[in-house]
C-alpha cells in the first residue's frame, strides 16, 4: 500500500512533526514505519515496543530522532532529540509534502 504522509503539522517549539498518514492503525505501525523510513531514507537505531506506544529512534541523515505512534490517540510523530536541529525537521516536512 502507497502511504501519503504529506499531511503534517509541525510545533517548533516542541521541535515535533505530527504525520498524518491515509488509514493510519496503530497496529500497522511497523508497515507504516518502514514505508516512511524509506521515503525518508532514514535507518533505525533501535526500537522500544510497548502495547500503546511505540517508540523508534531513528537517523535521518545524520539527524537522530524519535519516530514514534500511540495507540489511544492513533497518531504518529517525529520528535527532534535536539532541538537546535530544528532546520532538518523543517526539511523533513517539506520532503514529506512534496510525495
Amino acid at each position: 500500500m502507497d502511504y501519503d504522509f504529506s499531511r503534517t503539522v509541525i510545533n517548533l517549539e516542541l521541535g515535533t512533526l505530527v504525520v498524518t498518514p491515509t488509514a493510519f492503525e496503530f497496529d500497522d505501525f511497523a508497515t507504516i514505519a518502514a514505508v516512511l523510513l524509506v521515503r525518508l531514507d532514514a535507518k533505525v537505531i533501535d526500537k522500544e515496543p510497548s502495547a500503546d506506544l511505540q517508540q523508534w529512534l531513528i537517523d535521518v541523515d545524520g539527524c537522530q530522532l524519535l519516530l514514534k505512534a500511540e495507540h489511544y490517540t492513533a497518531s504518529m510523530w517525529l520528535e527532534l532529540l535536539v532541538l537546535s536541529e530544528i532546520d532538518d525537521l523543517i526539511f523533513i516536512q517539506q520532503l514529506l509534502s512534496r510525495h
